[in-house]
């Protein structure tokens, strides 16, 4: 009876795994060699564990990756694309994002830009850090619909809120006056505050004219670049091309 209390409390306070954990000690004649402070820190560990875990999906769920599998072991160091190794290895740290740093990530279409910035997002969800992908049309198309029903403030904070901000097709099409000045208050708002990393097809003196508005151009430039490590993939050859189907 008393241990039927105890699992019914432990499910009370929703501690479900060391309940369950308590349950098979319980059924385990070698648990009883163990001490007390033993059999209670196993509870504690599954515990502990199981509640990491929980939090890490709800945090890769949150981040809407692109690419869900994407990681920074598996990226693919071909000769022609002349990725510099280390500097992904010290990125994948996510130092940058405590220092409160940006990436852009620069490269033709196909050169695989979404999977790398999905593999550093990876590398800082697996540090428990907030993340979030979105590509920038539908980023613009969002705010615009929000500012139609009356939430563009509650959307706009979700996108300054993230560690780190992952922004792919990142200028791909001219940009109204309105979405430049949306992109310069999220811009503005994370700012040494937070890090995102810019997956565009086109380098920055491009960017200006995208962005249209010789000032607003200058201004989210401004709070961009120099504060940016920048990854340039050079692609002979499409990594769609390579992952593609062989005859």
């Amino acid at each position: 009876m008393l241990t039927d209390t105890t699992v019914n409390k432990l499910n009370e306070m929703k501690l479900t795994t060391m309940s369950r954990v308590f349950r098979e000690q319980l059924t385990d004649p070698n648990i009883s060699k163990l001490s007390f402070e033993d059999r209670f820190g196993l509870l504690v560990d599954q515990e502990w564990t199981s509640r990491k875990n929980n939090h890490l999906k709800r945090l890769i769920k949150k981040a809407k990756f692109a690419e869900y599998d994407a990681c920074t072991e598996n990226i693919e160091y071909h000769s022609d694309r002349n990725l510099d190794a280390a500097q992904i290895t010290r990125l994948a740290t996510c130092e940058y994002i405590n220092e409160h740093h940006n990436i852009l990530l620069l490269g033709a279409t196909g050169s695989g830009k979404t999977y790398i910035a999905c593999a550093l997002g990876m590398a800082a969800v697996r540090r428990f850090l907030e993340v979030r992908y979105v590509r920038l049309p539908e980023l613009l198309t969002e705010l615009a619909v929000a500012r139609g029903n009356g939430t563009y403030r509650k959307v706009i904070q979700q996108y300054k809120k993230p560690a780190l901000l992952i922004l792919d097709e990142w200028l791909l099409y001219p940009l109204t006056e309105t979405e430049a000045r949306d992109l310069l208050e999220i811009a503005e708002a994370r700012y040494k505050k937070a890090s995102t990393i810019f997956c565009s097809q086109f380098d920055v003196p491009g960017w200006r004219e995208k962005i249209g508005d010789p000032i607003l151009a200058d201004a989210v430039c401004d709070r961009i670049v120099h504060d940016s490590y920048s990854i340039v993939i050079d692609c002979k050859e499409s990594m769609r091309k390579r992952k593609g189907i062989s005859e």
